[in-house]
């Protein structure tokens, strides 16, 4: 058989791949708890995820075994775990064999579920799409966009009510379609979201085989849509020559060799980043607007801070886009942002899986065990954050960073792995800020909301704003 290059796929399983899981004996010396029979702690998982890690730690210590969806895991607790796994110096933890569980039915490839050379090739070409020309195409989609949606929020009148979640959920989608893809909203935008919040949805269902009327058969539906529009569409942009759109930077994207992306790597890749970039920008900026509405006095700081960057209203009163060499300038804004991913991270763990066994806190942990780390515990860490269940972005001044551990503080994962969008998350929520708070007070219009854990953090009720205009 032929050698691959490290961009190239296969059908078969990668060469790393790790066969088997250890039973029960090759665990025995490590700590924890099995649950119910079969089931073992799925439920109580569900039902509180950060409880039962801080009774598992208070229990067991920060290293354990927990048995739940179907297999054992073992957790690493803290931030020199999370070095040590997200690091990977020794190429021990596969991102592929630990994701892979619950995404390769819908988001096979993408740039989570490979793994070193193939992984470090893909992304150094997917990079293409983050440089500062791109960057600056995206930022006026993003602000043409947000302001139109956001003057539209408070269109009923001083004091209107929102659901701020769903409109939120809603908004990305559709700066997703106009940044990411290139297109206008409208009919085929629609479409396109369609099929794309299915596979999201049928990610977390319970079933997990596409049987008829289920969540899994309309993900895997919604995925074939989108595997054949981007399919053409990527030809076509060949053809034609690309865009500035993300979509259209993908499409025409080269190896260090200067060959292109193959079609199918390219398509796996757009479904995966629409994906991990909706459903974590979704759930941060709620985070942040939730921690802004209980904290005016925050509002007031970072409205001063945009009016001061920006230059404040235009002739016609409507607030002044924030312009893309102007984003590093907002230095309270971001350490805001900082702050309510610190609170809230959107990705609360991580998992991998051993290609080799190795030693941790005092245990030998087998090869082909599924591992984990704890990203939510290890932001509320006493040992590394004081009284940590309070808001409080001065957290995050250069002396504050300096002080603590490099891997406190991993909302963006790191490493090799480290998410590719985050100054794209950066500066659309920066933007949203920009556009949001010199327009409006910022009020929670329902009381503080009961938060879903797991698996990617929401507010129960749809976050219910109140919004004043100034």
């Amino acid at each position: 058989m032929a050698t691959l290059a490290p961009h190239q796929s296969a059908e078969t399983a990668p060469s790393h791949w790790q066969e088997g899981n250890p039973g029960d004996d090759a665990l025995a010396h490590i700590p924890g708890e099995g649950g119910w029979p079969i089931v073992g702690n799925t439920f109580k998982m569900l039902a509180d995820p950060h409880g039962q890690t801080r009774r598992m730690v208070e229990k067991y210590g920060r290293v354990y075994k927990n048995k739940a969806f179907g297999g054992w895991n073992v957790a690493l607790i803290g931030a020199e775990a999370n070095e040590m796994l997200l690091m990977n110096r020794d190429k021990i933890f596969s991102s592929e064999q630990g994701w892979g569980p619950i995404l390769d039915k819908l988001f096979p490839r993408g740039l989570m579920l490979i793994d070193f050379d193939h992984h470090r090739a893909d992304r150094r070409a997917l990079s293409i799409a983050f440089k500062p020309g791109p960057m600056r195409h995206y930022a006026d989609a993003l602000n043409r966009g947000i302001a139109k949606r956001v003057e539209e929020w408070g269109g009923a009148g001083s004091g209107a009510e929102m659901l701020f979640y769903p409109s939120i959920k809603e908004l990305t989608l559709d700066l997703a379609a106009d940044s990411f893809i290139g297109i206008p909203w409208g009919p085929e935008a629609d479409r396109i979201n369609t099929a794309f919040v299915d596979m999201v949805q049928a990610s977390v269902a319970p079933v997990r085989k596409p049987l008829p009327f289920t969540q899994m058969k309309r993900g895997v539906d919604g995925r074939a849509y989108l595997v054949d529009y981007f399919t053409r569409e990527t030809h076509r942009r060949r053809a034609e020559g690309g865009g500035q759109d993300m979509f259209s930077q993908f499409a025409t994207a080269e190896y260090d060799d200067g060959s292109l992306m193959p079609v199918d790597e390219v398509v796996d890749h757009m479904n995966f980043l629409m994906m991990a970039a909706h459903d974590t920008i979704t759930s941060s900026a709620t985070s942040l607007l939730w921690l802004l509405a209980k904290h005016p006095e925050w509002q007031d700081r970072l409205r001063e801070e945009i009016a001061a960057v920006t230059g404040g209203s235009d002739a016609s009163g409507r607030p002044r886009d924030l312009e893309y060499d102007d984003l590093g300038k907002l230095d309270l804004t971001e350490m805001a942002f900082k702050e309510a991913l610190r609170f809230v991270p959107p990705v609360p763990s991580m998992p991998r899986r051993a290609l080799k066994s190795f030693e941790y806190g005092g245990y030998r942990i087998p090869a082909g065990a599924h591992v984990g780390i704890n990203i939510h515990y290890t932001h509320h860490d006493e040992e590394h954050w004081e009284d940590p269940y309070t808001f409080d972005p001065m957290r995050f001044t250069p002396e504050q960073v300096k002080a603590r551990h490099k891997y406190a503080w991993v909302p963006f994962g790191g490493g090799a792995h480290m998410c590719l969008g985050l100054h794209f998350a950066y500066m659309q929520v920066k933007i949203l800020l920009a556009q949001m708070l010199p327009r409006y007070r910022i009020e929670l219009a329902a009381g503080d909301p009961e938060w879903q854990a797991w698996p990617i953090p929401k507010p129960k009720d749809g976050l219910k704003l109140k919004l004043t205009a100034i």
